[in-house]
């Protein structure tokens, strides 16, 4: 897979600026930066996460917004073990029909998984993330957010208080704060498009 690369100078130019929250989505891209700039800033794993991925995720991420199957979940837990480390983690949701997107999908699924993290030892579950779809459907993109609000509604009602939802980017995140975002990810609009003609291939 093929995609820009945001330089470790741009980001503590940023940081410069008073920008504190990074995200990056290839695991071992974020350790190759944490390894440069450590706990400088806060670290935010934000791509879909493979199973033989987790060790760089959990080795650098203060959190990992992606995590989509109990396997997953466990995996993690296990890996922050060996650490001792408490991963906060948030549970993907998939909002939309789009397969290129990944997530939890059954709602009843989504609550399970959420109450069984809250008994892992190594892991702090802090609330949902979702990728809005891909349209210029400013009411379907709302109705994808909105969904995630419910979710975290109901399972308060039930007694579990989640903080964190992730959602919006650079060309929804206005609607993402109106539903009640509370981490939105804005990376186009800091460093601007990706310029394919600065690419590395991850392996």
């Amino acid at each position: 897979m093929r995609f820009r690369r945001i330089w470790s100078y741009e980001i503590l130019e940023a940081n410069k600026e008073g920008l504190i929250d990074f995200g990056e989505n290839k695991a071992q891209e974020l350790d190759s930066k944490f390894g440069q700039l450590g706990n400088k800033v806060t670290w935010h794993f934000i791509g879909h996460l493979q199973r033989n991925k987790v060790r760089f995720a959990v080795s650098s991420a203060d959190y990992i917004h992606s995590v989509d199957s109990l396997m997953i979940a466990m995996e993690i837990n296990n890996r922050a073990a060996k650490i001792n480390k408490v991963q906060k983690i948030l549970l993907q949701v998939k909002t939309t029909n789009e397969e290129s997107k990944s997530g939890l999908t059954d709602e009843s699924e989504i609550m399970d998984l959420a109450w069984y993290c809250k008994e892992l030892k190594n892991v702090e579950l802090k609330g949902f993330m979702t990728i809005g779809p891909a349209t210029d459907d400013r009411d379907a993109i709302r109705r994808s957010f909105r969904y995630m609000s419910t979710l975290r509604d109901t399972l308060k009602e039930d007694g579990l208080y989640l903080k964190e939802l992730s959602m919006g980017m650079t060309s929804d995140y206005d609607i993402a704060i109106e539903e009640g975002a509370t981490l939105v990810r804005i990376g186009t609009a800091i460093f601007g498009e990706r310029n394919y003609s600065n690419i590395m291939d991850e392996q």
